[in-house]
């Protein structure tokens, strides 16, 4: 039996049910260096908490997060909180000499961020390793897109395009909730899913953003407050709220090897429910991705004659292509939940081996401070924001 691995989960809604799955799931279908322990779970109400530890196969339960930093069998903390809380909890578990699993995006502000990034760099020192959860990273044909690119099959990249389109908050009726409200989320769409087609351009093409021009809207400003949460919605009551987050952000990027690059993120796209689209153009080739047909690749490689050059549509679950072999025969697709597993078993691989798992806080840093440089260039008419980078970052 491999060595034990304690986890602490904080939070247990939308993501904290999806990293459950993932930690319960990961030592089922792979061979991990690790066994992962669903320890405790953590949350305010003692009730609820307790109810969900039942339903998602945690151990123990805690109302309150700091005590995670005192339990000996909890080697790892896992935080699926609001933005606002993700420094104190991270920095607190890293002094406490605890491995650190934070959900996305890393931070509300670039200062938050920058002393969660120095935290980590303090900690590796003595072995102690920490983690941003951009988990789309860990889609099959996502990274099978990756490889493509730094196999060199697309040349000199020239063209960028990344959209993530979403519609459950088009309706005005729709209630308030912590996603709406800039104290707790950071920001709107522009931080919960641009930070995604953020972070995936960066990861495909190997290149960081240097600079935007973007512009920010709010399309509802008050929303009725809530009667009742659901998963990410829910019903709403009496009463209005102030909306103080964007509701859609466009910008354009230019990254480090010159390409040009466009962004669109909006949670009011009717018809568009999870709909992350990223196309790379090259000067040898091209990939296009859409997470709503998300075992699906499609690739143009330009060295083929005209006369029957084409999009190749590639069915990404083939045993050769990253993390499919674990699960199904070829053709029998994955799902949402996959790549939070895949995600367990890369952090646990790389812990074991002592080394540095990828997405690392400083990349995270990084991505924190594409959406800030949106932000001061929707506030200043569009102007073009340069984006600061230093040589930790972009080992993504």
């Amino acid at each position: 039996m491999p060595p034990t691995l304690g986890v602490g989960l904080i939070g247990h809604a939308f993501m904290g049910a999806a990293h459950s799955h993932a930690w319960r799931t990961a030592p089922r279908f792979f061979d991990l260096p690790l066994a992962p322990e669903l320890t405790v779970l953590v949350g305010r109400d003692a009730t609820r908490v307790a109810e969900a530890a039942g339903t998602l196969g945690w151990s123990s339960t805690e109302t309150d997060w700091r005590r995670l930093l005192e339990r000996d069998d909890v080697d790892l903390v896992d935080i699926c909180t609001p933005g606002d809380t993700h420094a104190e909890m991270a920095i607190a578990a890293l002094e406490a000499g605890k491995h650190v699993l934070c959900e996305k995006p890393l931070a509300n502000t670039v200062a938050e961020a920058e002393a969660m990034a120095a935290a980590a760099e303090r900690a590796a020192a003595s072995g102690v390793r920490a983690m941003v959860g951009f988990t789309y990273r860990r889609v099959p044909a996502i990274a099978f897109a990756r490889q493509l690119v730094a196999d060199g099959r697309l040349g000199e990249i020239r063209h960028v395009r990344a959209q993530y389109l979403q519609d459950w908050i088009a309706d005005p009726a729709a209630p308030m909730s912590w996603r709406l409200q800039k104290e707790k989320a950071g920001s709107g769409a522009l931080g919960d899913i641009g930070a995604h087609v953020v972070d995936l351009t960066q990861f495909i093409t190997g290149q960081l953003l240097t600079g935007v021009s973007a512009l920010l809207e709010t399309f509802v400003k008050k929303r009725p407050l809530p009667a009742s949460h659901g998963k990410l919605a829910g019903v709403g009551g009496e009463g209005m709220g102030e909306v103080t987050v964007d509701d859609a952000a466009v910008f354009l990027g230019r990254f480090t090897g010159g390409a040009l690059a466009t962004f669109e993120a909006t949670r009011f796209a009717l018809g568009r429910k999870n709909a992350i689209r990223i196309e790379v153009n090259g000067s040898a080739g091209s990939l296009a991705f859409d997470f709503e047909d998300m075992n699906v690749l499609h690739f143009y490689d330009g060295a083929e004659p005209a006369s029957t050059a084409g999009f190749r549509r590639i069915v990404v679950t083939e045993p050769e292509h990253p993390y499919v072999g674990a699960w199904w025969p070829a053709g029998h697709g994955l799902g949402y939940e996959h790549g939070f597993t895949h995600q367990v078993v890369d952090l646990v691989t790389a812990l074991a081996a002592g080394e540095q798992p990828t997405p690392s806080f400083a990349d995270g840093l990084q991505v924190q401070r594409v959406l800030a440089a949106v932000e001061r260039s929707a506030a200043e008419n569009s102007a073009f924001t340069e984006i600061r980078t230093t040589a930790a970052e972009g080992e993504n």
